[in-house]
């Protein structure tokens, strides 16, 4: 690990000096926006009640934007400018928020502002007017250690990025994700400034970054855009919940405290709580589920058969059966399913209105109104276009295997009997849902009354994972937002996961995207990069094998054992990781996992199970890892437990292998008692 702090000096203690004057200015500007007035409009109209409240907020969340965390450096990089570049400031301060001293001039810029660019993209051919670039060394309690000097003229040499670079990702770690504003590389920074409009898909192979990019894409968003996206919002749409309390203190510590961080199943709020097999879950996430959806409605709407007699005092008004015909079918092909069936009452009376006009009757929109509210017209209507809800429709689906034969030509005979019921429930309102019906439900709403709305900007983070069916219902929360996609396809872990980044963008309704993608492993040592590559053939032949920018000694560890030995190899194995700096993580396969956390205990280690307690993986250092859950996350060391295990918990398991073994910061030991598969032992 190469050294970046200097010894005491004068200018050190200056720096620390001006730290502490930045520290202050926050607080006054805290204290200032905490004790400010809030405007109120007098009056008790709605509009007037909207304004109060959205005023209350927007104060609340300001305030909250400016608590002065106190493990979140102020700043982390300095530019000297030549003379004359910037109006009375030749020298800045960048952090992670905007701070002046109150009389309006900046102590230290928002690493978002345009003139903090250079601090990511100045090189030594191209300046940027640069003279010189500081980066500094913080401890995790956000004490000021040090700085290093990066001359952008002269001869000296021009390595001290990468050294810092190394430095920062090597730097010890225990709990939530860290921030990388520091340390943001030039190919990283292009997308996360980034426009609004298109939206991009980032194909990041594991430890490029491309989870910080999205955070930090959300960052940069909100503070050049913020007015257009608070009127749809923006939301981060992780894998899992032990994920987004992974990541949960990333965009609070750049000052933005408004941005929803949820899973799709929060996202998408009916209640589920059955569960799918494998392959049922495969089929009912199927894209073709939605014309399977589409028919099944659909068909509720039958032929009439007969007209209407609409009686009004003595005169008689006939509509005839061909005419409804007509009504009905003009309307099947131009609106949804409720909207239809209000329509078909309102065209049905329009067409009574007509005959009252040819008698040279005067009738006008109450009159038309009335005729619809008619009992002869909500016969005819309640017969030939029911009223239905998404669960009635689905429990016919899956429970009558004669309507899912006649609603579903697209699937196999097969495919229909992994979805059909075997003891169905007796009425749709008892009937119990799966997370996989959840999102088919949530179909069969939009076909029957579209979602009003939609968000500013959408975050789909392991996005490879989700089903063409789930891809759709976020699509549809964000049809006229715009999105970041990111995720990695030889992660592809579910049987239902959508394939190609050109398919996951067509479901999601952004053609348009542009699609990235980062091959430079910063953060996982380049051994441990080459050994889990070994899978790609398999799992991922399309994609190129990533390359790693850091080596580290003894970086890889793969120790072979027998059933006796194993958990005292494995014991070891985690107590020799803990004898180093920062967090250890031991992953194995989900039914494995709880046993060997039992056994790290009884042996006096103090490991936590991911997935218990967010405040306790907080502090550990030792966290058991179930395998399902490793995506996303690392670990400065990583064990790992059978990986032959892990491969055969599962339909692709190879690819849950190879997120398991990119976990790891600085070092992978694997222990296995079990061969390995046969992929792993390829030179």
């Amino acid at each position: 690990m190469v050294e970046l702090i200097p010894a005491e000096t004068p200018e050190l203690e200056a720096e620390r000096a001006f730290l502490t004057e930045a520290h202050a200015a926050l607080a006054r500007m805290y204290q200032d926006v905490l004790h400010r007035e809030i405007p109120v409009i007098g009056g008790e109209d709605n509009d007037e009640r909207f304004t109060n409240e959205s005023n209350a907020l927007a104060h609340k969340q300001r305030t909250q934007a400016l608590v002065d965390l106190p493990d979140v450096p102020l700043f982390f990089g300095r530019l000297d400018y030549e003379a004359g570049t910037i109006e009375e400031l030749d020298r800045i301060y960048i952090g992670r928020r905007h701070v002046h001293d109150g009389l309006g001039a900046p102590l230290v810029i928002d690493w978002r502002a345009p003139v903090s660019v250079p601090f990511y993209r100045a090189t030594r051919s191209d300046r940027q007017r640069v003279l010189l670039r500081r980066r500094y060394g913080f401890s995790d309690a956000a004490e000021l250690t040090g700085f290093e000097d990066e001359p952008l003229i002269g001869t000296e040499a021009a390595d001290v990025a990468d050294a810092f670079l190394r430095a920062e990702i090597e730097r010890p770690r225990t709990g939530p994700m860290r921030d990388i504003v520091a340390t943001i590389q030039p190919e990283q920074d292009d997308l996360v400034r980034a426009p609004l409009h298109p939206s991009i898909c980032v194909q990041g192979a594991p430890g490029t970054g491309k989870t910080a990019v999205g955070l930090h894409r959300v960052a940069y968003l909100l503070y050049t855009e913020r007015e257009r996206l608070s009127r749809g919002g923006v939301v981060i749409v992780g894998p899992n919940r032990s994920f987004l309390s992974y990541i949960r203190k990333v965009l609070p510590a750049l000052g933005e405290v408004d941005v929803r961080q949820i899973t799709i199943d929060e996202l998408i709020t009916q209640p589920a709580a059955a569960s799918d097999e494998p392959e049922t879950a495969r089929v009912k996430g199927d894209a073709r589920m939605a014309h399977v959806l589409r028919r099944a409605l659909w068909s509720y709407v039958g032929t009439p058969t007969a007209g209407i007699l609409y009686s009004k005092g003595s005169r008689r008004y006939r509509v005839h059966d061909y005419e409804v015909v007509d009504i009905v079918s003009a309307l099947r092909e131009s609106t949804r399913y409720a909207p239809g069936r209000n329509a078909l009452a309102q065209r049905i009376a329009h067409a009574v209105l007509v005959l009252m006009e040819r008698r040279g009757e005067s009738p006008d929109d109450r009159v038309q109104n009335a005729v619809a509210r008619s009992k002869p017209v909500k016969e005819l209507v309640d017969a030939v276009w029911p009223r239905v809800v998404p669960e009635q429709v689905l429990h016919r689906l899956f429970s009558d295997a004669d309507f899912l034969a006649q609603s579903a030509d697209d699937l196999t005979p097969d495919e229909r009997a992994a979805v059909l019921w075997r003891k169905p429930s007796r009425s749709w309102k008892s009937a119990t849902w799966s997370a996989a019906d959840a999102v088919l439900l949530d179909e069969l709403d939009d076909l029957i009354e579209r979602r009003a709305g939609s968000l500013g900007h959408l975050v789909l983070d392991e996005a490879q994972d989700l089903s063409a069916m789930q891809l759709r219902a976020l699509g549809r929360r964000c049809r006229t937002g715009s999105a970041t996609v990111l995720g990695d396809v030889a992660q592809a872990t579910t049987p239902w996961a959508a394939g190609s980044w050109d398919r996951v963008l067509d479901h999601l309704e952004k053609t348009d995207a542009v699609v990235a993608e980062l091959d430079r492993g910063f953060r996982v040592p380049a051994q441990i990069i080459d050994f889990a590559a070994k899978l790609l053939p398999e799992i991922a032949p399309t994609l190129g094998v990533p390359s790693g920018v850091r080596t580290v000694a003894e970086a890889l560890t793969v120790v072979q054992t027998d059933e006796l030995s194993f958990l005292d190899t494995l014991v070891a194995a985690c107590r020799a990781a803990l004898t180093g700096e920062g967090s250890v993580a031991l992953i194995a396969a989900d039914e494995q996992v709880s046993g060997l956390r039992d056994a790290l205990a009884a042996a006096g280690l103090q490991p936590a199970l991911l997935g218990e307690t967010e405040e306790e993986m907080d502090t550990a250092r030792l966290v058991c890892v179930p395998a399902t859950l490793a995506k996303g996350l690392e670990f400065d060391a990583v064990v790992v437990a059978e990986p032959a295990r892990i491969v055969s918990a599962e339909p692709r398991g190879l690819h849950r292998l190879y997120v398991v073994l990119t976990r790891a910061v600085t070092r992978l030991h694997i222990v296995h008692a079990t061969p390995l598969p046969a992929a792993l032992n390829q030179r």
